[in-house]
């Protein structure tokens, strides 16, 4: 609240130096200068502050655990997931965000077979929440040696994590938990002992695990707060009637269920298929500038939502 507060002032300093710069202008001093530098700070700041406007559901200031599947298609398939796990990362660093892979299976030639991240910072789950969907790429695939055109598909879901404060009861009888090997990079104790934890909660069928600790102990307890985040995501949507929808997706990796697509060639373009929001700069969006790109979205939730007194 200290932070909110502390924002809008900040917003009517700035309306209050552009009042006198203005006033200054008015009795023929030179200030362009300082008057260009303070209608764009003006500016960060406004576009701030609406960004706050858009974030009204309870679990909007949570932290996130953010997942990445790539779909059929092997390979190409894989680098495609590579890719965007890469941009959430570039993008949390952006907004400041601290983050954790808390598991990733690398594919067997190249990409990933699935990453679990972690995404610790304010509105993280508010803003990470807009990625949730399935991501397309068409490219010429590097992987191809006749150069063909390729499209791939990845599906990223967003979750919030839960806090100590939200009572989630498990039945240990409900829960499967396998140790592993850790496999891809690590240090020697982590690759040479059964320290990766998968957990399976049977009466869901969700699998969760976490191979990012040496102690075995440290990725139970990381995969549990995936699992208690999963679970609560679960009942979450059930109560906005969405989780048919969430299952349909998870189960179709494909055309259906794509949020954005990502085109390499024969031109370049990002489009977002549920804002029809639009940038020919791919390179800037890879790298995690994805800004525009979510508050398009987050206004499209509070336009379908209605006022936040009636949500």
């Amino acid at each position: 609240m200290e932070r909110i507060v502390q924002s809008v002032a900040g917003l009517f300093a700035r309306k209050e130096e552009l009042d006198t710069l203005l006033e200054l202008a008015k009795e023929g001093e030179d200030v362009d200068k300082d008057f260009e530098a303070s209608l764009s700070a003006f500016a960060k700041r406004l576009d701030e502050a609406e960004l706050q406007t858009l974030f009204y559901e309870a679990d909007d200031a949570r932290n996130a655990i953010l997942t990445i599947h790539p779909g059929a298609g092997g390979t190409e398939s894989q680098d495609w997931a590579s890719f965007l796990l890469r941009m959430y990362l570039r993008y949390s660093e952006r907004k400041g965000y601290k983050t954790e892979v808390l598991d990733m299976m690398p594919g067997e030639e190249a990409g990933l077979k699935s990453a679990t991240v972690r995404v610790e910072g304010d509105y993280a789950f508010g803003n990470l929440s807009q990625e949730t969907g399935v991501h397309r790429l068409v490219r010429i695939s590097p992987f191809d040696a006749a150069k063909r055109r390729h499209t791939s598909f990845a599906a990223v879901f967003v979750y919030p994590e839960v806090d100590e404060d939200i009572d989630i009861a498990i039945n240990p009888d409900d829960l499967r938990i396998d140790t592993y090997r850790s496999g891809g990079k690590g240090g020697q104790h982590v690759n040479t002992t059964d320290s990766a934890v998968r957990i399976t909660h049977i009466p869901t069928g969700i699998v969760v695990q976490c191979q990012n600790e040496r102690s075995q102990h440290k990725n139970k307890a990381a995969a549990m707060k995936v699992l208690l985040s999963r679970l609560y995501e679960l009942e979450r949507e059930k109560k906005l009637k969405k989780v048919e929808k969430l299952e349909d997706a998870k189960t179709d990796i494909a055309w259906g269920n794509q949020i954005r697509s990502y085109v390499l060639h024969p031109y370049r373009m990002v489009k977002d298929l549920r804002t029809r929001l639009e940038t020919g700069d791919t390179d800037r969006v890879l790298d995690g500038d994805l800004d525009d790109f979510i508050k398009a979205a987050l206004k499209l939730r509070k336009t379908k939502a209605g006022s936040p007194e009636a949500v």
